[in-house]
């Protein structure tokens, strides 16, 4: 993973989950969406491929709103918002 700090969202939490394999993004994800107030974004790098369907399919259930996908090259960035 680069040392590139999130795209501006305010005061969004970064966790850098690349090298993880699933299940360990989402828990990471999890995890953090836990820790910020709501309303607030957490910004998840995720080298796992499998992350691109679990990501927005947990956000979906757990009815937190994904923002956008960002596709680093050797991550992708998840900006996830907290409901």
């Amino acid at each position: 993973m680069t040392d590139d700090t999130p795209a501006p969202l305010g005061e969004a939490r970064f966790v850098d989950a690349t090298g993880l394999t699933c299940p360990q993004p989402v828990h990471e994800l999890a995890a953090a969406i836990e820790e910020v107030a709501t309303g607030a974004r957490v910004v998840l790098a995720s080298s796992d491929p499998t992350s691109r369907v679990d990501v927005p399919v947990w956000c979906r259930l757990r009815r937190h709103r994904l923002h956008r996908v960002e596709d680093r090259g050797d991550a992708w960035w998840f900006h996830v918002e907290r409901r």
